[in-house]
Protein backbone atom coordinates (compact mmCIF):
# COMPACT_ATOMS: atom_id res chain seq x y z
CA UNK A 1 0.00 0.00 0.00
CA UNK A 2 2.89 2.28 0.01
CA UNK A 3 2.30 5.35 -2.10
CA UNK A 4 -1.43 5.09 -1.77
CA UNK A 5 -2.94 7.79 -1.13
CA UNK A 6 -6.33 6.95 1.18
CA UNK A 7 -9.35 7.41 1.14
CA UNK A 8 -10.77 10.01 3.76
CA UNK A 9 -13.73 11.39 4.60
CA UNK A 10 -16.57 11.71 7.20
CA UNK A 11 -19.86 9.57 7.69
CA UNK A 12 -22.45 11.00 9.66
CA UNK A 13 -24.30 9.15 12.62
CA UNK A 14 -27.68 8.51 13.40
CA UNK A 15 -27.39 11.34 15.77
CA UNK A 16 -26.08 13.91 13.38
CA UNK A 17 -22.54 13.29 14.92
CA UNK A 18 -19.69 13.36 12.01
CA UNK A 19 -17.51 10.65 12.05
CA UNK A 20 -13.75 10.51 10.34
CA UNK A 21 -12.81 7.71 8.82
CA UNK A 22 -9.47 6.35 6.50
CA UNK A 23 -9.76 3.99 3.80
CA UNK A 24 -6.46 2.70 2.85
CA UNK A 25 -5.67 -0.54 -0.18
CA UNK A 26 -8.31 -1.86 -2.70
CA UNK A 27 -10.43 -5.05 -2.48
CA UNK A 28 -12.23 -6.30 0.54
CA UNK A 29 -11.81 -4.12 3.67
CA UNK A 30 -10.60 -5.16 6.92
CA UNK A 31 -12.03 -2.57 9.75
CA UNK A 32 -9.74 -2.14 12.07
CA UNK A 33 -11.13 -0.42 16.05
CA UNK A 34 -8.90 0.63 18.17
CA UNK A 35 -8.74 0.95 22.15
CA UNK A 36 -10.21 3.25 24.27
CA UNK A 37 -9.89 6.77 24.01
CA UNK A 38 -7.51 6.18 20.95
CA UNK A 39 -7.92 7.17 17.49
CA UNK A 40 -7.26 5.22 14.44
CA UNK A 41 -3.35 6.28 14.64
CA UNK A 42 -3.70 3.20 17.25
CA UNK A 43 -2.87 0.98 14.09
CA UNK A 44 -0.18 2.69 12.34
CA UNK A 45 2.45 -0.05 12.74
CA UNK A 46 -0.39 -3.25 11.62
CA UNK A 47 -2.34 -0.90 9.37
CA UNK A 48 -0.04 -1.96 6.07
CA UNK A 49 0.12 -5.40 7.01
CA UNK A 50 -3.42 -6.02 5.61
CA UNK A 51 -4.22 -5.06 1.59
CA UNK A 52 -7.34 -2.98 2.17
CA UNK A 53 -8.56 -1.71 5.83
CA UNK A 54 -10.96 0.93 7.43
CA UNK A 55 -10.13 2.70 10.65
CA UNK A 56 -12.06 5.43 11.86
CA UNK A 57 -12.05 8.13 14.51
CA UNK A 58 -14.47 7.52 17.26
CA UNK A 59 -16.65 10.23 18.32
CA UNK A 60 -14.56 12.26 20.86
CA UNK A 61 -11.32 11.69 18.99
CA UNK A 62 -9.24 12.56 16.33
CA UNK A 63 -11.27 14.39 13.67
CA UNK A 64 -14.33 13.16 14.58
CA UNK A 65 -17.04 15.24 16.29
CA UNK A 66 -17.12 15.48 19.88
CA UNK A 67 -20.10 15.54 21.61
CA UNK A 68 -21.03 15.90 25.14
CA UNK A 69 -23.55 13.01 25.58
CA UNK A 70 -23.28 9.49 26.69
CA UNK A 71 -21.02 7.30 25.16
CA UNK A 72 -20.94 3.37 24.88
CA UNK A 73 -20.13 0.21 23.06
CA UNK A 74 -23.15 -0.10 21.01
CA UNK A 75 -23.08 3.13 20.58
CA UNK A 76 -19.84 3.17 18.95
CA UNK A 77 -20.90 -0.27 17.20
CA UNK A 78 -23.64 1.75 15.76
CA UNK A 79 -21.34 4.26 14.27
CA UNK A 80 -19.26 1.34 12.73
CA UNK A 81 -22.26 1.02 10.71
CA UNK A 82 -22.75 4.22 10.11
CA UNK A 83 -18.94 4.43 7.97
CA UNK A 84 -19.79 1.21 6.38
CA UNK A 85 -22.78 2.85 5.59
CA UNK A 86 -21.14 6.13 4.09
CA UNK A 87 -18.50 3.95 2.17
CA UNK A 88 -21.80 1.75 1.02
CA UNK A 89 -19.29 -1.50 2.11
CA UNK A 90 -21.73 -3.80 2.88
CA UNK A 91 -20.16 -6.34 4.35
CA UNK A 92 -16.82 -6.46 5.52
CA UNK A 93 -13.86 -8.17 7.98
CA UNK A 94 -13.91 -6.87 11.64
CA UNK A 95 -10.34 -6.56 13.67
CA UNK A 96 -11.02 -4.88 17.22
CA UNK A 97 -8.29 -4.71 19.88
CA UNK A 98 -8.96 -3.79 23.50
CA UNK A 99 -12.35 -1.48 23.58
CA UNK A 100 -12.26 -1.83 19.88
CA UNK A 101 -12.64 -5.53 20.77
CA UNK A 102 -15.85 -4.96 23.14
CA UNK A 103 -17.16 -2.65 19.73
CA UNK A 104 -16.45 -5.30 17.27
CA UNK A 105 -18.06 -8.19 20.06
CA UNK A 106 -21.49 -5.42 19.52
CA UNK A 107 -20.75 -4.81 15.70
CA UNK A 108 -20.95 -8.80 15.17
CA UNK A 109 -24.20 -9.62 17.33
CA UNK A 110 -25.97 -6.64 16.16
CA UNK A 111 -25.70 -6.41 12.86
CA UNK A 112 -24.84 -10.42 11.70
CA UNK A 113 -25.14 -9.73 7.88
CA UNK A 114 -22.25 -7.28 7.90
CA UNK A 115 -19.44 -8.70 9.83
CA UNK A 116 -17.91 -11.57 7.32
CA UNK A 117 -15.40 -12.71 10.10
CA UNK A 118 -14.48 -11.05 13.69
CA UNK A 119 -11.04 -10.97 15.48
CA UNK A 120 -11.53 -10.16 18.67
CA UNK A 121 -7.87 -8.67 20.62
CA UNK A 122 -6.33 -8.18 24.61
CA UNK A 123 -10.48 -7.64 24.91
CA UNK A 124 -12.90 -8.39 26.99
CA UNK A 125 -16.74 -9.58 27.31
CA UNK A 126 -17.16 -7.43 29.94
CA UNK A 127 -19.71 -7.19 33.07
CA UNK A 128 -19.83 -9.46 35.91
CA UNK A 129 -18.33 -12.37 33.56
CA UNK A 130 -15.21 -10.05 32.42
CA UNK A 131 -12.18 -10.48 34.46
CA UNK A 132 -10.97 -7.09 35.22
CA UNK A 133 -7.72 -5.82 35.90
CA UNK A 134 -6.64 -5.69 38.94
CA UNK A 135 -6.17 -2.97 41.81
CA UNK A 136 -2.62 -2.48 41.65
CA UNK A 137 -2.67 -1.96 38.29
CA UNK A 138 -5.63 0.66 38.50
CA UNK A 139 -3.70 2.32 41.48
CA UNK A 140 -0.70 2.65 39.45
CA UNK A 141 -2.47 4.49 36.22
CA UNK A 142 -4.54 6.74 38.76
CA UNK A 143 -2.38 7.49 41.38
CA UNK A 144 0.86 9.14 39.67
CA UNK A 145 1.68 12.52 37.27
CA UNK A 146 1.00 12.36 33.37
CA UNK A 147 5.17 11.55 32.77
CA UNK A 148 4.54 8.47 35.76
CA UNK A 149 1.08 7.03 34.16
CA UNK A 150 1.73 7.30 30.57
CA UNK A 151 5.86 5.45 31.54
CA UNK A 152 2.82 2.68 33.40
CA UNK A 153 1.40 2.65 30.59
CA UNK A 154 3.89 1.98 28.16
CA UNK A 155 5.01 -0.85 30.13
CA UNK A 156 1.93 -2.09 30.57
CA UNK A 157 1.65 -1.99 26.52
CA UNK A 158 4.93 -3.60 25.62
CA UNK A 159 7.70 -5.27 27.11
CA UNK A 160 11.03 -3.39 28.23
CA UNK A 161 12.91 -5.25 25.89
CA UNK A 162 11.01 -4.14 23.05
CA UNK A 163 10.25 -0.77 24.17
CA UNK A 164 14.00 -0.75 23.62
CA UNK A 165 14.46 -1.78 20.48
CA UNK A 166 12.20 0.11 19.40
CA UNK A 167 11.78 3.70 21.20
CA UNK A 168 8.59 4.79 19.85
CA UNK A 169 7.26 7.51 19.12
CA UNK A 170 3.76 4.48 20.36
CA UNK A 171 0.41 5.32 18.90
CA UNK A 172 -1.47 3.49 21.44
CA UNK A 173 -1.06 5.62 24.53
CA UNK A 174 -4.36 7.94 23.75
CA UNK A 175 -5.51 10.33 21.58
CA UNK A 176 -4.17 13.80 21.50
CA UNK A 177 -6.51 16.83 22.35
CA UNK A 178 -9.31 14.69 23.71
CA UNK A 179 -11.22 16.94 26.24
CA UNK A 180 -12.44 15.84 29.49
CA UNK A 181 -15.65 14.81 28.70
CA UNK A 182 -14.91 12.53 25.82
CA UNK A 183 -11.89 10.80 27.81
CA UNK A 184 -14.88 10.17 30.90
CA UNK A 185 -17.39 9.14 28.28
CA UNK A 186 -14.56 6.24 26.22
CA UNK A 187 -13.51 5.14 29.95
CA UNK A 188 -17.32 4.88 30.87
CA UNK A 189 -18.23 3.22 27.64
CA UNK A 190 -15.30 0.99 28.15
CA UNK A 191 -16.02 0.33 32.68
CA UNK A 192 -19.92 -0.56 31.52
CA UNK A 193 -19.46 -2.87 28.55
CA UNK A 194 -21.37 -5.91 28.69
CA UNK A 195 -21.91 -8.19 25.54
CA UNK A 196 -22.03 -11.39 27.79
CA UNK A 197 -25.88 -12.52 26.94
CA UNK A 198 -25.08 -11.54 22.97
CA UNK A 199 -21.73 -13.09 22.23
CA UNK A 200 -23.66 -16.80 21.76
CA UNK A 201 -25.84 -14.55 18.98
CA UNK A 202 -22.22 -14.45 16.84
CA UNK A 203 -22.45 -15.92 13.63
CA UNK A 204 -18.97 -14.65 12.25
CA UNK A 205 -16.25 -17.40 12.45
CA UNK A 206 -14.14 -15.75 15.24
CA UNK A 207 -10.28 -15.67 16.16
CA UNK A 208 -9.39 -14.60 19.67
CA UNK A 209 -5.93 -13.17 19.90
CA UNK A 210 -4.25 -11.98 23.14
CA UNK A 211 -1.00 -11.76 25.33
CA UNK A 212 -0.45 -14.03 27.84
CA UNK A 213 1.61 -11.16 29.78
CA UNK A 214 -1.81 -9.03 29.31
CA UNK A 215 -2.20 -6.78 32.89
CA UNK A 216 -4.55 -4.38 30.97
CA UNK A 217 -7.05 -6.89 30.20
CA UNK A 218 -6.24 -9.61 31.63
CA UNK A 219 -5.37 -12.83 29.30
CA UNK A 220 -8.08 -15.28 31.63
CA UNK A 221 -10.79 -12.73 29.15
CA UNK A 222 -9.49 -14.73 26.48
CA UNK A 223 -10.97 -18.20 26.91
CA UNK A 224 -14.11 -16.98 28.19
CA UNK A 225 -14.57 -15.13 25.00
CA UNK A 226 -13.52 -18.55 22.92
CA UNK A 227 -15.95 -20.63 25.02
CA UNK A 228 -19.07 -18.28 24.48
CA UNK A 229 -18.72 -17.29 21.24
CA UNK A 230 -19.64 -20.45 18.88
CA UNK A 231 -16.71 -22.16 16.94
CA UNK A 232 -14.43 -19.45 17.96
CA UNK A 233 -10.37 -20.03 18.46
CA UNK A 234 -8.06 -18.62 20.13
CA UNK A 235 -4.08 -17.95 20.10
CA UNK A 236 -2.03 -16.49 22.80
CA UNK A 237 1.15 -14.57 22.47
CA UNK A 238 4.05 -16.46 24.93
CA UNK A 239 5.19 -13.51 26.98
CA UNK A 240 3.06 -10.33 25.05
CA UNK A 241 1.88 -7.67 26.73
CA UNK A 242 -1.28 -5.35 25.63
CA UNK A 243 -0.26 -4.57 22.01
CA UNK A 244 0.89 -7.54 20.94
CA UNK A 245 -0.73 -6.63 17.76
CA UNK A 246 2.86 -4.34 17.21
CA UNK A 247 4.75 -6.14 19.39
CA UNK A 248 4.00 -10.10 17.77
CA UNK A 249 4.57 -8.05 14.33
CA UNK A 250 4.64 -10.01 11.87
CA UNK A 251 3.55 -13.38 13.19
CA UNK A 252 0.15 -11.79 14.73
CA UNK A 253 -0.75 -10.09 11.32
CA UNK A 254 0.11 -13.34 9.62
CA UNK A 255 -2.22 -15.26 11.88
CA UNK A 256 -4.98 -12.36 11.11
CA UNK A 257 -4.46 -12.29 7.64
CA UNK A 258 -4.66 -16.17 7.36
CA UNK A 259 -7.83 -16.11 9.13
CA UNK A 260 -9.56 -14.00 7.00
CA UNK A 261 -7.94 -16.13 4.26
Amino acid sequence: MTGVLPRTGQAVAADGTRLAYQWHGTGRPLVLLAGQANDHTWWDRARGDFPSTITMDYRGTGASDVPDSAYSTPGFADDVIAVLDALEVSEADVYGTSMGGRVAQWVAARYPGRVRRLVLGCTSPGGTHGVERSNDVRLALARRSSVEARETLENLMYTPAWRAANPGPYRVLGAHGMPPHAVRGHLVASNTHDAWDVLPEITAPTLVLHGDDDLLAPVANAPLLTRRIPDARMHLFAGARHAYFDECRPESSDLVGDFLG
